[in-house]
């Protein structure tokens, strides 16, 4: 069965948007397409006006960070983690993506910074909760260069208080990079530009938070179901 059904959205360049919706709707298909896992059968994707189809996938790649909701984990340093090589001594943009990912005090804790050795595969390795290893995966996404960064559920092993603090510096360590957010957390959604509603593989409404919660539609009823765990 098709798993995007007339699917249209336009994301805005160096803009945050975000995709919502149940499980089912076509969200984390929408990442793989993004990142050229595969081609649709029908229709197009297109960034900066360019079809996906016909670029060469080491650019596509070069244009699109992926987080997944279950990012890998290595049997390395923090650093290693970050920096994806060998060896990877900090430096500043190490310390940059690290201070996106809010991801500092949980460094600074870890027996040998930057340097601990993560998981416990070898001898004097450190194990992390898995709110800390997303925060690790979070930080290696924002180090990678590309203009497109997509995070699918970034904040799903967060507790509410972890959550609201990277939240409120996505704005300024995105700046300049256009980012989308899938997500069922309407919390995460709501730091959003714009936000577009999927259900049955097709955009059912769009817009900003406030103006969703207006129009009382699918995500205003959402909105006042689910629970609002994140303290201000």
């Amino acid at each position: 069965r098709p798993i995007l059904n007339g699917l249209n959205l336009d994301i805005p360049a160096g803009r945050i948007a975000a995709i919502v919706g149940p499980n089912g709707a076509g969200k984390s298909t929408l990442v793989k397409l993004l990142c050229r896992f595969y081609d649709p059968l029908r229709g197009d994707v297109f960034i900066n006006g360019i079809n996906l189809r016909t670029a060469p996938l080491s650019e596509v790649r070069a244009q699109v960070t992926a987080l997944f909701q279950e990012p890998v984990h290595y049997s390395a340093t923090v650093a290693e983690n970050i920096a994806l090589s060998e060896n990877s001594a900090p430096n500043p943009q190490i310390q940059t993506a690290t201070d996106a990912a809010c991801a500092n005090n949980l460094i600074r804790r870890l027996p040998n910074g930057y340097e601990t050795l993560l998981g416990t595969w070898f001898e004097g390795g450190t194990e992390l909760s898995v709110g800390e290893r997303q925060r690790i995966a979070l930080a290696r996404a924002f180090y990678q260069p590309s203009p497109i960064l997509v995070l699918d559920e970034p904040t799903s092993a967060m507790d509410p208080w972890a959550e609201a603090e990277w939240l409120r510096g996505l704005r300024e360590s995105a700046a300049g990079r256009t980012v989308l957010l899938i997500t069922h957390r309407l919390t995460t959604a709501m730091a959003a530009d714009i936000i577009f509603v999927i259900d049955e593989g097709r955009v059912i409404e769009s817009g900003t938070h406030a103006a969703l919660i207006s129009a009382f539609g699918p995500y205003q009823k959402s909105w006042h179901f689910q629970p609002l765990s994140t303290p201000s």
